[in-house]
This record gives structure tokens, C-alpha cells and sequence, in this order.
């Protein structure tokens, strides 16, 4: 696979942000960019790192200017209806969003720690979150803090404390796959893709919140772990991503489905087809397996 280097992620296509920006919004940004820009009024820094706490960084932990909101302890995702790992209710995460300080007129970034591919999904998975909201202005530090850290950034001894702001909400209904969505797939051929490892995949394990081994029939795998290199701490490059799909069989904007567990590594998955690859009609299945195959009428492969 051909990545970004570890010491210069690349910067991707460029997303329409809602409002006008000094500077273009793109789904990846720099450690450099936001070293250059973290002081900019309109940019809101939301670490999402988990257990900052139990690290050996020392009195410096934190980035300049970023307001902290773990993955996986701040609210980003939830259970409903018995299905873990699910969006909250819009009032719930909205007010999350506010809190943290980000507006309708914030540029957003995202940063993870950036160790491996599972770990920067809690990136991408956030960032979809913002999209399907209706926030078009975000993006995620290509490398998190791996990065950050590596071009000298910033760090101090606490985090910021932000001023809350009121966060507008314009759901996009057509980011998210719903299980009747994915039973409609089913019958028209629309392309479902898997991105669990492979061994899941196959059947050959399953996570501890699916009911059964498998995946839903007709399926491709991508792995997520295809998407991100841990050893230059990158995401892949838009020809990368390209030659994924095209081994996947997917068609040049054709419509799809993601899917994993939970919706976390599928995050993974569309963000690369959609955001850096310029797939538009990639949708995301947030219930994912988790969903699917708690009935046991839905066929499972």
C-alpha cells in the first residue's frame, strides 16, 4: 500500500465547508496545519484521545487550545434499543457538541491518538458523527497526536476549558444506513461492504456483542486496518483507497453500504470512500452486525 510518510501526512480533496473559511476544509489535515492555525478564532481543537490520565507524558500532556472529550467515555456513542455503540438522540449529542464549544461557523478537528487504524476510528467515527449532523466544516489530524507530537506542537499542562456555544443540527438522513436500507441492498444489489478483519469476515470470529459468527450475504471485505498504516501513522492516499475499492468491485461512485460491529470500524471504511476517495453515494450502517444479526429471521452468510 502507498501512505504519506510519517512526517508529512497529505492533505485530501477538498469538502465545501457550510460558511466561508479562511482556509479550504479538508477531511485531513496536517500536524503542521494545525500547529499553523490552532490560535485561529473560528478553529475548535477536540481531543478525543482516551485515558490521557494513565500516559507517561508527563506534565505537558495536552494540546494547546483543545478542548478534551474521550472517545470513549465523553458520549460520542451510545446504546439503543438494546444495540450497542449507536449515535445518541440528536438533543443528547448536540448539546455535547456545544459544550465542547463548537458553533455553526468552527472549523472542527478531530484528533486521536493515532496508534492504529481501530484506534484513529474513533476519529473517523466522530467526524461522521459531525457530518450527519449537518456540520460540514470538520476535519481529522492525518496521524492524531502521533503527529502533532512528532513537529514539536504544543502541549500543556491542562486542558482548555471551552466556552459553550450552541450547536445547530441539519441531520442528513442519507449518511446512515438503516436496517430496512440494508434489507432493501439486499434485494436491489446494492453493494454491501464489510469492514471487519477478515477472520470475522470469513465467520471465523465474531466480537462479543454479535450473536452469531458471519456476515450479511453478498458482502465484500475491505479491512479497516487497510485504510491507515500504524507503522507511518497516515491514513491512505486517494489512489490507494481507489485500488481498494476497484478489488472490492466497486464502481466509481456506485452506491454502498458499510457495515462492521458497531459502526466503528465501518466509520473507518467510509470515510475513506466517501471523504478522501469522493465516493458520494456511500452510506454507513451504524447498527451494523450488532443490529443485524440480533434477529434471527435476517440471513446471515
Amino acid at each position: 500500500m502507498r501512505l504519506a510518510s510519517f512526517a508529512a501526512a497529505a492533505v485530501f480533496a477538498v469538502v465545501a465547508p457550510v460558511i466561508a473559511f479562511a482556509q479550504d476544509v479538508t477531511p485531513l489535515v496536517t500536524a503542521q496545519w494545525l500547529v499553523e492555525h490552532a490560535g485561529d478564532e473560528n478553529v475548535k481543537i477536540i481531543d478525543i484521545r482516551d485515558k490521557i490520565e494513565e500516559t507517561d507524558l508527563g506534565d505537558l500532556p495536552y494540546i494547546a487550545n483543545a478542548a478534551v472529550a474521550p472517545y470513549a467515555s465523553a458520549g460520542w456513542r451510545t446504546e439503543v434499543d438494546g444495540v450497542p455503540g449507536q449515535i445518541p438522540p440528536t438533543e443528547q449529542i448536540a448539546a455535547l457538541i456545544g459544550s465542547l464549544g463548537v458553533g455553526a461557523n468552527d472549523h472542527v478537528v478531530i484528533v486521536p491518538w493515532g496508534t492504529d487504524s481501530s484506534e484513529f476510528g474513533g476519529a473517523t467515527r466522530v467526524y461522521w458523527t459531525f457530518k450527519y449532523l449537518g456540520h460540514d466544516a470538520v476535519s481529522i489530524l492525518d496521524g492524531g497526536w502521533r503527529q502533532y507530537d512528532a513537529v514539536g506542537g504544543e502541549r500543556v499542562a491542562e486542558a482548555a476549558v471551552p466556552v459553550a456555544a450552541e450547536f445547530p443540527v441539519n441531520v442528513r438522513p442519507e449518511l446512515r444506513a438503516t436496517t430496512p436500507d440494508v434489507e432493501a441492498a439486499l434485494a436491489d444489489g446494492t453493494k454491501l461492504i464489510d469492514g471487519r478483519p477478515e477472520e470475522q469476515y470469513l465467520g471465523q470470529s465474531k466480537s462479543p456483542v454479535v450473536r452469531i459468527e458471519g456476515t450479511i450475504p453478498g458482502a465484500v471485505n475491505i479491512p479497516h486496518s487497510k485504510f491507515y498504516s500504524a507503522e507511518y501513522a497516515s491514513f491512505a492516499l486517494p489512489e490507494t483507497i481507489a485500488a481498494l475499492a476497484q478489488g472490492a468491485g466497486l464502481a466509481q461512485d456506485e452506491k454502498n453500504i458499510v457495515f462492521c460491529n458497531t459502526g466503528h470500524w465501518a466509520s473507518i471504511a467510509w470515510f475513506a470512500l466517501r471523504e478522501v476517495g469522493g465516493n458520494k453515494n456511500t452510506a454507513m450502517y451504524d447498527g451494523s452486525m450488532a443490529e443485524w444479526a440480533a434477529d434471527p429471521a435476517r440471513p446471515i452468510q
